[in-house]
């Protein structure tokens, strides 16, 4: 069998399929592998018996579910964990865990005696010795109760059938999945029926035993059975029952035992006595009387109300072996094993079957292959066990009252009906009456034929396998501050007197920077729905995708769908997918390293180069009249005239660097006509990323650049024909001086002797390139200090002066600047 597509749901018989026995079965889904019971068929031996396990690798299988302790249920168990590759965990509940040891050890000595001593070490399944390792493996469940491994969940729910059974309900990755095993629907004596899950499910995989048959009424069958006992020990006949040694006998005892209190006088005080012949059952009664609480309500009342327990019985005893057992009048036996294949119950049938007066009652359902099955066709003969050649007389009566806890046709669909799955499994039914019940439902369900909700049935044999598609269901919880948001915005419009409230949430994803980031296609479906308990102040987010598996983070804005007189509530989050566990969490920026501590991020550094035809002195002066926060890392020109590092043995002056660090985080750096902007990708960092960019692209255009850019014209053609213009300092401070003189020349013309220039005696108009050339303009009580070199105004106690000298300003920088 091929390994399961992340998409495509399987299921793989291994045994149980078109026939009784052998129970076991295989699902996956998306890389997931449960394997559901491991049995034994009871009418072979040795490796006959097994399912085909040689065409599945046991080693891929993640669980192993055991929904009772019925052999075809469980006896290759100790098997499948100790001679084969299996390396996945074992659950089954408790009561089912405390019979099992005792039930296989019984079938491990059982299966020894009935092969041949010569064959016995190959057809061996298994020893004692495998058995106890396997047992100390195997993991409880308690109803109710939901167990998660690696990304699958399941719960165990309440079967009938036998002490113990469960029926597991598995979610994986949205999908569940319904397992029934062997479930009753019918309360007995001591058992509740089968549960029906509160959660519906999208695939049931249903036991088919009896098909389209019908039961009597429980009542009937009781009268009848006892009826006929009566009957028969009333003419000095005995009564073969063969029974299972734990589940139906049980159910067998409270039965006689009631009656035979009840007519203590014909049958009582010894006259008929009823044995138990089982060594099993009498090792297993205690845990009966230990798991009283487990039953249903009859019980735990005549438990309380008498102070004994129920499965102490008062008109029934242990009979240990044939050879203590004085048959000399009528009795009733109740013996296993309930197939009649070997063991005591094998052996009264040989010994009574000859004699008219004796009755041989199977109550239980007898599988194909076996001496049950074959002595209800009621034959002249049998086989005697110890040698087949001998053929022994049938002149007994054989009579047949089913109360094997299995559904009947009306329960089985039924209970179908209320599980409501699209995709239906029929397992564990022999192919005539499994092919009845298929025809039946798909007549029952044939009004969704062609519809979206179209019932589909299907009844594979085994090692057959069934392929389903399925886009699942992922459910995506909320958590931290985010939960916070919707109650309060939720508050607007939900009543307070309400206690639960549901709303509608739509999903928009849009792709964000991080580990690894899926977006939704346009053929997936998106649907999201939020459940509020004011009580717990919890909320839940519902959201279908079809993605691939893998960690997912996705920005997340949902909104709560108004009435027309209400607004939407708008959220932003953070969907975080876990493809190990199928786990969704809702997440606001904030909260995701606090409830996502294993979660690993990249951060994005973002790079830019672009050209600048100017000089860097223009550049750190037009940054830091934008920029408060400028850190000098390296200044290998003395640009800035800060004490920074300086690379020494250059061996060019194109290599020298001024290398800047804006608001902390933006990094630039200048070399030659080259600039380099380095950052980490943000919101905030982008936008001051943005603008220093802007800045470099128009620092050569500005009009205040005249300050710095004294030779602009010259600097622009020395960069593209640097062989022709050779610059050097006197050109540069002579041009300088010119821009500058014409400025003070034009405040002179504008304020006459109200503007001084502030110049030391022994100075010319531009004194040092590292002096800033100031003036100062004094208008009777106004007066402001102008700053000739950076082009601003420095002091002013006037706004209405401040203004004018600024429109001055501005006017001589386009006077006197470049029109190259």
């Amino acid at each position: 069998m091929s390994q399961a597509s992340n998409t495509s749901f399987k299921f793989f018989a291994l045994g149980g399929g078109n026939e009784v026995g052998r129970s076991c079965h295989i699902i996956q889904y998306k890389g997931k592998t449960i394997m559901l019971d491991a049995g034994v068929h009871p009418a072979y031996q040795g490796m006959a018996s097994l399912p085909f396990y040689d065409d599945f690798d046991l080693s891929t299988v993640d669980i192993l579910l055991i929904s009772h302790f019925h052999l075809d249920h469980a006896a290759s168990l100790p098997y499948v964990m100790q001679r084969t590759p299996f390396k996945g965990r074992v659950f089954m509940t408790h009561p089912t865990k405390a019979i099992y040891r005792w039930l296989l050890r019984d079938f491990v000595r059982v299966t020894a005696i009935g092969v041949d001593s010569t064959l016995a070490a190959e057809e061996s399944l298994y020893t004692d010795e495998d058995l106890a390792e396997s047992f100390d493996k195997i993991e409880t469940i308690d109803y109710h109760s939901t167990v998660e491994v690696n990304g699958i969940k399941f719960t165990a729910y309440h079967a009938g059938h036998v002490l113990g059974a469960a029926m597991f309900q598995i979610e994986i990755a949205g999908l569940k999945i319904l397992f029934t095993g062997d479930y009753s629907r019918e309360m007995d004596r001591h058992l509740n029926s089968a549960e029906v899950p509160p959660q519906s499910s999208d695939i049931l995989v249903v036991e088919s035993t009896f098909g389209t048959a019908t039961h009597e009424p429980r009542l009937h069958r009781e009268n009848k059975l006892t009826q006929l006992i009566h009957t028969t020990v009333g003419r000095g006949g005995r009564v073969l029952m063969p029974v299972f040694a734990l589940g139906r006998a049980q159910e067998l005892m409270l039965i006689l035992d009631e009656y035979w209190q009840k007519h203590s006088d014909e049958l009582g005080s010894g006259q008929v006595p009823i044995f138990y012949a089982s060594d099993l059952a009498r090792k297993c009664m205690s845990v009966f009387q230990t798991y009283v609480n487990m039953m249903n309500d009859d019980i735990r009342k005549k438990f309380r109300d008498s102070q004994t327990n129920p499965f102490i019985f008062k008109n029934i005893s242990y009979l240990k072996n044939l050879e203590e057992f004085q048959d000399f009048g009528p009795s009733v036996m109740l013996a296993s094993p309930g197939m009649l294949q070997s063991g005591l119950s094998r052996d009264l049938l040989e010994k009574w079957c000859p004699e008219q007066k004796n009755l041989v009652l199977i109550t239980g359902y007898s599988v194909e292959g076996t001496m049950a099955k074959y002595i209800m066709l009621e034959p002249d003969t049998i086989p005697a066990i110890g040698n087949p050649e001998i053929n022994i007389p049938r002149r007994c009566q054989v009579e047949e009252i089913s109360f094997a806890a299995h559904v009947d046709f009306q329960e089985n669909l039924e209970f179908i009906e209320k599980i409501n799955a699209q995709n239906i499994i029929l397992v564990h039914g022999e192919s005539n009456p499994m092919g009845r019940l298929k025809s039946a439902l798909l007549s029952n369900f044939s009004s969704t034929k062609g519809t979206d909700n179209e019932v589909h049935v299907y009844n594979p044999r085994n090692c057959v396998e069934v392929a389903l598609e399925y886009k699942g269901i992922k459910v995506a919880k909320a958590v931290g501050n985010i939960v916070d948001e919707v109650l309060q915005k939720e508050e607007k419009f939900v009543s307070k007197n309400s206690k639960d409230s549901d709303v509608g949430l739509k999903m928009e994803e849009t792709e964000v920077e991080g580990e690894e980031v899926t977006t939704v296609g346009e053929n997936d479906k998106i649907k999201a729905e939020a459940t509020t308990a004011d009580e717990n102040k919890k909320t839940e987010t519902e959201a279908t995708t079809a993605n691939e598996d893998g960690k997912i983070k996705k920005e997340t804005t949902a909104s709560v769908e108004a009435t027309p007189e209400q607004e939407d509530i708008v959220i932003s989050g953070i969907l975080v997918s876990d493809d190990k566990n199928f786990d969704l969490t809702l997440v606001s920026l904030s909260d995701l390293r606090e409830h996502h501590t294993e979660l690993s991020t990249t951060v994005l550094r973002e790079r830019q180069t672009m050209m600048v035809n100017c000089k860097k002195e223009l550049v750190y002066w037009h940054l830091c009249q934008m920029f408060g926060d400028i850190t000098v890392e390296r200044d290998d020109s003395g640009v800035t005239n800060q004490e920074v590092s300086k690379i020494e043995n250059k061996s060019s002056p194109e290599s020298e660097k001024l290398v800047l660090q804006i608001m902390g985080d933006i990094r630039v750096t200048l070399i030659d006509n080259m600039a380099v902007l380095e950052w980490n990708q943000g919101l905030i960092s982008d936008t001051i990323a943005d603008s220093i960019v802007t800045i470099l692209m128009s620092v050569d255009s500005a009009p205040a650049s005249v300050k710095m850019s004294s030779h602009s014209c010259s600097h622009q053609h020395g960069h593209e024909h640097a062989h022709e213009h050779e610059e050097n300092d006197a050109v540069i401070q002579q041009e300088r001086a010119w821009k500058i003189k014409k400025l003070v020349n034009l405040f002179k013309e504008q304020f006459g002797d109200a503007f001084t220039l502030m110049l030391r005696k022994d100075e010319t108009v531009v004194p040092s390139q590292k002096e800033d050339i100031m003036g100062e303009i004094t208008m009777g009580k106004a007066s402001a200090k102008i700053n000739f070199t950076q082009m601003k105004v420095e002091e002013c106690n006037s706004n209405p002066l401040k203004g004018r000298v600024e429109s001055i300003m501005e006017i001589g920088a386009s006077l006197v600047s470049s029109l190259c």
